[in-house]
């Protein structure tokens, strides 16, 4: 292996395939343990490596083959739905996975600079995920911890420190494998990194254990709506007439406490819907002793959201998305970019306004129903804002965008993460898929086929109950990083 690793070419390929066999992790393969085999090699290689700059040379390596594997999606959705040119597509694909694979880089370069790999490694690499949480709105797609959701024992941290304390869990076993795999020769160390590992997974097993909430109230029966509409023609007015008329034949065909529709399932105004449309769908939800709810777009003084609004029993609310895409929903320096709009892209709904960030949870079928639409479901310590207030989480979505992808998959697995880190369960309707019911544990309770017309039908239980993490949030996690990171330099800074 070290006379392999000697070969640069070579060692960057291996580095590469690496990244790329971690997205076996992720939905919908969930073979957990790839994804740490992979990330054993880059630290094995990171720990080989002859210097730092060699060290971010195969971080950027296996970063390209991880996201390049993994987010490949983005072109079909710049291309295939948004119109962009093929190569303007690619280059915006590429460019992205270039800016996602420069975090693994400069863990590899940190690491070496500061010493101490099987410390260094781990805290820079979380560390890093936490910032592309944020950085430019955040896109924290493919962190790894969400690889190990929800059957590996290392999902147990997931209630307690968050997807950021399950990926710590993971990087540190891939360091651990990698140190056996170094010095299997000398049994007093092989034998110490065992154990750790060991260990690192016990606790994570344990953790699964506690009942972190309980069941409060009844259980009522939900339907979730996948209309199936083919994103091409889902913006165009031949199609609308019939949209309107498919989801109003399955509302009427369900005899569910609790309907949900899609995210923006009308694609026009709240208020160009027809009245008498409207009562139809409200009429039946009260008859069912329940509520419906439907997305839609809000227009109030000048400006638009992505909303849901609920009908029914319950006094009418609405919910409107406050974490926007950026160049999807909102236009960041229009100055600067507003002409790939107008010369690139044609994708619908891109000037959005934020909801406000205070929204509390909707009051529907005696349940308090936390709300998130789309991709708001990926960011962890927004979503438990409305907790512990909230009993149930809903999310609504459409990544018929991405086509027939591991996107919507790997969506999914975001979502069960969720219902791990608070004890809730996640109810998703989505266009085309992945409509699902989830149970507080992060397993499916039911899974609709992707891509074909149906109502997913099933029960929901409200739940009260504070994990750690809804309490604290990534708080202890990042207080544990930053720790770790200042005692690093000082030994590095005071040896």
């Amino acid at each position: 292996m070290s006379q392999l690793l000697k070969k640069l070419p070579l060692s960057y390929l291996l580095s590469l395939l690496a990244g790329a066999a971690t997205i076996l992790g992720y939905a919908p393969f969930y073979l957990y343990p790839a994804t740490i085999l992979g990330l054993a090699v880059l630290v094995y290689q990171w720990h080989q490596a002859s210097s730092a700059k060699q060290a971010l040379w195969l971080g950027l390596s296996f970063g390209l083959g991880m996201f390049g594997t993994g987010i490949y999606w983005i072109y079909i959705s710049l291309h295939d739905f948004g119109g962009m040119p093929a190569a303007g597509a690619i280059f915006a694909t590429f460019c992205l996975s270039l800016f996602m694979a420069s975090f693994p880089a400069m863990t590899g370069w940190g690491a070496r600079r500061l010493g101490h790999l099987w410390m260094t490694i781990p805290v820079l690499w979380v560390l890093g995920e936490w910032v592309r949480e944020w950085i430019f709105t955040g896109f924290p797609w493919l962190l790894v911890g969400y690889s190990q959701v929800p059957a590996s024992p290392l999902a147990g941290f997931a209630p307690v420190l968050g997807i950021h304390g399950v990926s710590l869990a993971t990087i540190l076993s891939a360091s651990l494998i990698a140190a056996i795999a170094l010095h299997w020769r000398l049994a007093a160390s092989w034998r110490r990194n065992v154990l750790l590992l060991l260990m690192l997974g016990l606790s994570g097993g344990l953790l699964k254990l506690p009942q972190w909430s309980t069941p409060i109230g009844e259980p009522i029966s939900v339907s979730l709506l996948q209309g199936n509409i083919t994103q091409d023609l889902k913006w165009e007015n031949d199609t609308l007439r019939q949209t309107l008329q498919l989801y109003l034949d399955m509302t009427l065909q369900s005899r569910a406490q609790l309907i949900i529709l899609p995210e923006t399932a009308f694609p026009l105004l709240s208020t160009q819907i027809p009245q008498d449309y409207l009562a139809q769908l409200s009429g039946h939800a009260r008859n069912n002793g329940g509520n419906i709810l439907i997305g839609t777009v809000e227009s109030e003084n000048g400006l638009y959201y992505n909303s849901m609004l609920s009908l029914g029993t319950a006094p009418a609310q609405s919910y409107r998305k406050t974490h926007l895409v950026p160049f999807g929903e909102f236009i960041p320096l229009k100055g600067v970019f507003g002409w790939v709009y107008e010369n690139w892209l044609q994708i619908p709904l891109t000037d959005l306004a934020r909801g406000g960030f205070q929204q509390r949870p909707m009051q529907l079928s005696k349940l308090a129903v936390a709300l998130n639409i789309c991709y708001e479901d990926v960011f962890g310590a927004e979503i438990i804002k409305q907790l512990p207030e909230a009993s149930l989480l809903i999310n609504t979505s459409n990544d018929a965008w991405y086509g027939d992808s591991l996107a919507a998959y790997q969506h999914l697995q975001i979502a069960q993460a969720r219902a791990l880190e608070t004890a809730r369960m996640m109810l998703r309707a989505t266009n085309t898929g992945a409509t699902a019911i989830i149970n507080p544990d992060g397993s499916l309770q039911a899974h609709a086929p992707h891509f074909t017309t149906m109502s997913l039908e099933g029960q929901a239980q409200g739940y009260t109950g504070t994990t750690p993490y809804v309490r604290w949030g990534n708080w202890p996690v990042l207080l544990l990083l930053f720790g770790s990171l200042l005692i690093l330099w000082a030994r590095g800074r005071f040896k």
